[in-house]
């Protein structure tokens, strides 16, 4: 038998990605399965954001909240190439919140999450700009943070590897059981064996416990959120936070230069599809509440792209869906006795709070050396200030390196380079990048890619590692495919 791993980890999302890479610094021997590829579940379909969550302030998710808003500066100071600030207007409108329980919301949101770069909430006078009706004429605007998330999660597993982790994608795991002390790990056509083992796989975290024999916990909700992609509404670098008559809310996010993200949706139906996608009930609810709140109409004909996720919530008897806590719970399973090899099974959970998630799970499993290192430990091409990246017309440092290395860029091209990969960027960006496969995309591009961030498909490439796929041909789409020697239908 080989050499056991100290910890094997199922799920290669958010959170399987954030636990792989806390207990390898903390000197773990480390084994990380995913049964696709990175990201591929829930963590990259989200509404794309690291927030506190104002509306679970109504929830009296008090202690949730305060903990996802200490994260957000934590985690744009150690990514600032994919994580930056965006302010968010709140309209006031009739059918929605009163605006003093707006203002009161927004003064404890401001207060109880250690804000100290971000700028506070303040009032704005809209009066139809932001391309919103003109007799919405008041609202506030407050701080949170954007993140590339399927980005976020391959960043996390990288900087795992680099500190000693195996990672494997495309490595489903088809049978665990406890064979003395270890687990015996069955995946990929492999045979594993790790001294303990967490179950992190989102939305199949039951299917995993049925395999290792362990307790399934009763109370779980699958609950999908979809998103619609529509050309962009307005110019404005703000995002809108929209409420509506049936007491939900969503968002409406300027995205990737040209669009607009508008979402989610919180349904219980169809959740247990393999993709999930987004229905034409839901697309045609995003549209209705767009249009309640925009001037230019938006129909079916507009949406250029849809995504759809499923989160695992834990079960606390809320009734509706969207009002079930995004808050997490570990479960630990030590089989028939104390000496048994644990698992922990991670329930729920939300992006803003991997990293904390991550500790307390390694605190639970009783792994306590080294605690709190990844509060101060930039992710891989974050090593540089937040500040080192804006939008303004002149380039940013990172964007003027990335230039002096390969001056036949184009601006959109270092730009984009810049805001994926940071100073990673320097490490394959040089005068001769290869075949020009589409899009500012190049051979170099893909070889770090295919070597240092487990992309295999197009669909890795174009849709998780960048989204390029908003903006490549098809004929671009089958040189992609030709390059990663993959079928061209």
């Amino acid at each position: 038998m080989e050499t056991p791993y100290d910890l094997a980890v199922i799920g290669g999302g958010v959170n399987g990605a954030a636990i792989a890479r806390d207990a390898c610094g903390r000197g773990l021997s480390v084994l990380l399965l995913e049964r696709g590829d990175l990201a591929q579940g829930t963590s990259s379909a989200s509404t794309k954001l690291i927030h506190g969550g104002l509306r679970y302030l109504e929830h009296r998710e008090f202690a949730l909240v305060a903990e996802a808003l200490h994260e957000r500066e934590t985690l744009w100071r150690q990514a600032p190439h994919i994580i930056w600030p965006m302010r968010f207007v709140l309209p006031i409108v009739p059918e929605g919140r009163p605006w003093w329980m707006l203002r009161a919301g927004l003064w404890l949101y401001d207060r109880i999450g250690g804000r100290k770069a971000l700028p506070p909430a303040s009032r704005v006078r809209l009066d139809g700009r932001m391309g919103l009706q003109p007799e919405i004429r008041r609202g506030y605007e407050y701080s949170d943070c954007w993140v590339d998330d399927a980005r976020l999660v391959v960043l996390l597993a990288r900087d795992a590897a680099d500190r000693g982790a195996e990672v494997r994608t495309r490595c489903p795991v088809t049978a665990l059981r406890r064979e003395g002390h270890l687990w015996r790990i069955e995946a990929g056509g492999d045979v594993f064996h790790a001294a303990m083992t967490v179950n992190a796989a989102g939305p199949q975290v039951g299917e995993i416990m049925d395999r290792a024999h362990a307790p399934r916990p009763a109370l779980l909700r699958r609950v999908r959120g979809s998103h619609i992609v529509v050309p962009r509404l307005h110019d404005d670098p703000r995002a809108l936070f929209l409420q509506l008559a049936d007491g939900r809310i969503y968002f409406a996010i300027p995205w990737q230069y040209a669009f607009t993200l508008i979402g989610t949706t919180d349904s219980e139906e169809g959740a247990d599809a393999d993709p999930p996608h987004a229905t034409e009930e839901e697309i045609a609810y995003l549209l209705d509440a767009a249009n309640h709140y925009f001037r230019r109409s938006l129909r079916r004909e507009d949406v250029v792209w849809t995504y759809a996720g499923v989160r695992l919530l834990a079960d606390d008897g809320s009734g509706r869906p969207e009002a079930a806590t995004r808050g997490y719970r570990l479960e630990v399973d030590r089989g028939r006795d104390r000496h048994s090899a644990p698992m922990l099974s991670v329930l729920g959970g939300k992006i803003t709070t991997h990293r904390t998630l991550a500790e307390a799970a390694l605190e639970r499993l009783g792994v306590t050396d080294n605690a709190g290192w990844t509060a101060s430990a930039p992710l891989p091409g974050g090593d540089f200030t937040p500040d080192g990246l804006d939008e303004a017309d002149n380039l940013a440092p990172v964007e003027q390196e990335i230039a002096a290395q390969a001056q036949q860029l184009s601006r959109p091209t270092i730009h984009r380079l810049a805001r994926a990969y940071g100073t990673e960027a320097l490490g394959f960006v040089r005068g001769d990048m290869g075949r020009h496969i589409g899009q500012g995309f190049t051979e170099a591009e893909l070889d770090h890619l295919t070597g240092r961030e487990w992309a295999q498909t197009a669909e890795d490439v174009l849709w998780r590692r960048s989204k390029l796929g908003m903006w490549f041909s098809a004929e671009e789409v089958a040189a992609l495919k030709a390059a990663l020697g993959e079928e061209v239908r």
